[in-house]
């Protein structure tokens, strides 16, 4: 792949502009310390725009993406906490961010909806077909991130609760708690009601399964949410995910999505890092930010150079 200058556009996003750069200007410079230049206004055509989810995981990943790349002379322009797939991928298919970590299940049911794939190599191969033209998919990682549903141990205890199904045992009203987007997707109440037959009502609660989403599943606000398997708050606080039999969430491998702008070096690059990363080194970094409450950028440049990346 060759590298293609492309003046930078994502001022002129189509979709909520306004929250997207507020987002993005929110984010501090991963290596001051280094005296990195990362001053938007300053980046040039050359650089690599590298967008992450408003999610303090995927900004780890995004973030071990730039500094292995600014390692090997690449110049990096973060746009980093940019919010959810509705508001991003719009702005990933314009080409105006080229590198982004994804999760292969969710985004392949953003393109294809009714896709039947649900284990990790079926995922990926019908993800790589579904991408956009220009859009390339890279190698996927060990790692993962499956979104699941979650209750307390509590409520558990007392429906005798293991897998989804077993939530039609459950006889009083049943309300679920994600961020706005999950009302419509897939795996919202309409997924719910029409793969396991279980009627919900849904809280908007727009934290990505943080403390907020916690909080309401304690105070029995709502009665399950839906929340990352690599999110230490799950064991931290005595929480239980259900186990999803009918496979209502697809394989959710950690994958980069990478512009032409990537080229052949780059993309190596990142493919190292994605191989180098584990389901449990996934979960150390998050309980990291979460529980140590570090920046991004210290856990990513902690960890690529452990796995001697940098």
């Amino acid at each position: 792949m060759t590298r293609i200058k492309r003046t930078l556009t994502v001022a002129a996003a189509a979709l909520s502009s306004a929250l997207v750069l507020s987002a993005c200007g929110s984010n501090s410079s991963p290596l001051e310390e280094e005296g990195a230049d990362t001053d938007n206004s300053q980046a040039s055509e050359e650089a690599i725009v590298i967008g992450s989810q408003d999610y303090y995981s995927n900004e780890i990943i995004a973030e071990a993406y730039a500094q292995a790349l600014e390692n090997a002379g690449y110049e990096v322009d973060r746009q980093f906490r940019i919010g959810q797939r509705e508001a991003y991928l719009p702005e990933i298919e314009a080409g105006d961010i080229d590198l982004f970590p994804e999760y292969s299940g969710p985004v392949l049911q953003y393109w294809e909806p009714d896709t039947e794939a649900r284990l990790p190599d079926d995922v990926y191969a019908e993800l790589e077909e579904a991408a956009p033209d220009g859009l390339n998919v890279l190698e996927q990682s060990p790692a993962t991130d499956q979104d699941s549903y979650v209750v307390t141990q509590e409520f558990a205890d007392e429906w005798d609760l293991e897998t989804v199904e077993d939530l039609d045992k459950v006889t009083e009203p049943l309300t679920l708690g994600a961020n706005s987007e999950a009302e419509s997707r897939p795996n919202g109440p309409e997924g719910l009601a029409e793969t396991y037959g279980i009627e919900v009502g849904f809280s908007p609660i727009e934290d990505s399964g943080g403390p907020l989403t916690v909080k309401a599943l304690q105070d029995g606000d709502v009665q399950m949410a839906i929340i990352y398997t690599a999110d230490p708050s799950i064991e931290a606080n005595d929480l239980v995910s259900l186990e999803d039999t009918k496979g209502l969430f697809l394989s959710s491998n950690v994958v980069p999505l990478a512009s032409d702008k990537v080229d052949e070096e780059a993309a190596q690059i990142i493919n190292d890092v994605s191989a180098a990363m584990s389901p449990d080194d996934l979960i150390s970094l998050n309980n990291r930010s979460v529980t140590d409450q570090l920046p991004a950028a210290e856990i990513a440049k902690d960890w690529l150079e452990e796995k001697g990346l940098i």
